[in-house]
């Protein structure tokens, strides 16, 4: 029986459709074990269907009969990399008034595009926090239908926000009344709006607790909704089954968010003693994206970003990486997470230089990468790990990512649920 396999020569490659073996026999030089913390030498894996099946070392464990063989050289493989905040809708180059233009339709254009691009960077598995007209959430759909090539998605919809806060659109005069999506007030106005995104299809919560750095009006870090309101929402996703998201840069935001039960707190810019204590206190994880500053410094005003957003910037990106250190010196868990959109999408794999730049090493920072990204999914089962059951989410690179971290921006191969999308081994066609 064969199953199609699809695979990419380069970045910009046309996917090219290839039919292997049900069975595929995959082996490399080296593999990241992200469970055991350490690098195990020659292994390799059966895979059949989505799934990997067998996990051993060669020559020990050999093909069988039939199996088409992955030979992967002498590169080290790792779990796909798991981005848990992404907005795969945006377009880095589209901030500020520039994106009043961009329509609900051309943003889902444009989620199929970054898709495909976050895929082909070793990126198998997002959680999207925050798109417009559920546009994320017809993504995820289009994706696991096989319509489209990207990444398994955990998708939001529209992040809840206060009227005139940051997930509100505050950009055009009053005659206009633009109100976005995800605005809700009061504990019962939020339990509506969470219940109205579970009806459309959001599998995951997110809501700001406090100001933020791209928005227009806001103070990046005076909390937002009250924490009678964050309870309120915590409570309506968690009796649902969904984990809950919350954008947080400001101090009091940010301990009223973990003591109102998020299950992960965004950005995490200022954070004191007392926040550091409740996160590793409730086991509250941390995802704070200390790469977007280089960006947002130096690309932010050809962007589109208003002035207003830079000079916020300049006061949180210092405190936001001394944040990091503190808070992952103290213990508390952490996760990657980019904010892709606000840089360009596919490179992802940039913020874990700076994890290890700033506390993390190597193995900590793919560990976050990884398995800590499918703990706080709650998919520790089907994701984050190269192990017997998972799906065959693999991405190789040259080299050693243990001395190398750099080397995640350009993998030679990704495959995701036994599927190749990428592997620069094969010669481009003619």
């Amino acid at each position: 029986m064969l199953k199609k396999i699809i695979a990419g020569v380069t970045l910009g490659a046309t996917l090219i459709p290839a039919a292997y073996a049900e069975t595929v026999y995959l082996r490399a030089a080296h593999m990241v074990d992200v469970v055991s913390g350490r690098t195990v030498d020659q292994p390799a894996l059966l895979i059949e269907d989505e799934r990997i099946v067998t996990v051993g070392q060669w020559p020990a464990l050999t093909a069988p009969a039939g199996a088409t063989t992955i030979d992967l050289g002498d590169s080290t493989i790792l779990p796909g990399l798991i981005d848990m905040h992404t907005h795969l809708t945006g377009n880095a180059t589209e901030h500020g008034y520039t994106a009043l233009g961009i329509s609900t339709a051309r943003e889902a254009i444009t989620g199929v595009k970054n898709a495909r691009i976050t895929l082909l960077a070793g990126v198998t598995t997002v959680r999207n926090v925050g798109a417009s007209g559920f546009t994320d959430v017809a993504l995820r759909d289009a994706i696991a239908a096989g319509d489209v090539v990207g990444p398994r998605m955990f998708a939001s919809g529209p992040a809840l926000g206060i009227t005139g806060g940051h997930c509100d659109s505050n950009l055009l005069p009053p005659k206009y009344a633009a109100v976005a999506d995800g605005v809700a007030d009061g504990p019962w106005g939020v339990r509506q709006k969470v219940r109205e995104n579970i009806k459309y299809g959001a599998d995951t919560i997110k809501f700001c607790a406090t100001g933020g750095v791209l928005s227009k009006g806001t103070k990046v870090g005076v909390q937002q909704y009250t924490e009678e309101e964050m309870a309120a929402i915590v409570d309506e996703a968690h009796r649902r089954g969904l984990i809950v998201a919350a954008h947080a840069h400001g101090t009091e935001g940010i301990k009223s968010a973990i003591r109102a039960g998020v299950d992960s707190i965004e950005h995490a810019s200022f954070m004191d003693d007392e926040a550091i204590k409740l996160a590793k206190k409730h086991g509250t994880y941390l995802s704070m994206d200390i790469y977007d500053t280089e960006y947002i410094l130096s690309e932010g005003i050809k962007s589109g970003m208003l002035p207003e957003s830079i000079e916020k910037e300049k006061l949180t990106g210092k405190r936001q990486r001394d944040s990091f250190t503190r808070s992952w010196e103290a213990g508390v868990k952490m996760v990657l997470g980019t904010d892709a959109a606000v840089y360009p999408h596919g490179d992802n794999a940039k913020q874990l230089s700076r994890m290890v730049t700033f506390g993390m090493t190597p193995m900590e920072a793919l560990q976050a990468a990884t398995i800590e990204g499918a703990t706080l999914l709650k998919q520790t089962e089907q994701l984050g790990s190269l192990r017997e059951g998972r799906y065959a989410d693999i991405v190789a690179v040259s080299g050693d990512p243990i001395t190398d971290i750099s080397l995640l921006e350009q993998p030679v191969f990704v495959m995701k649920a036994g599927v190749v999308y990428l592997d620069r081994n094969k010669p481009a066609p003619e």
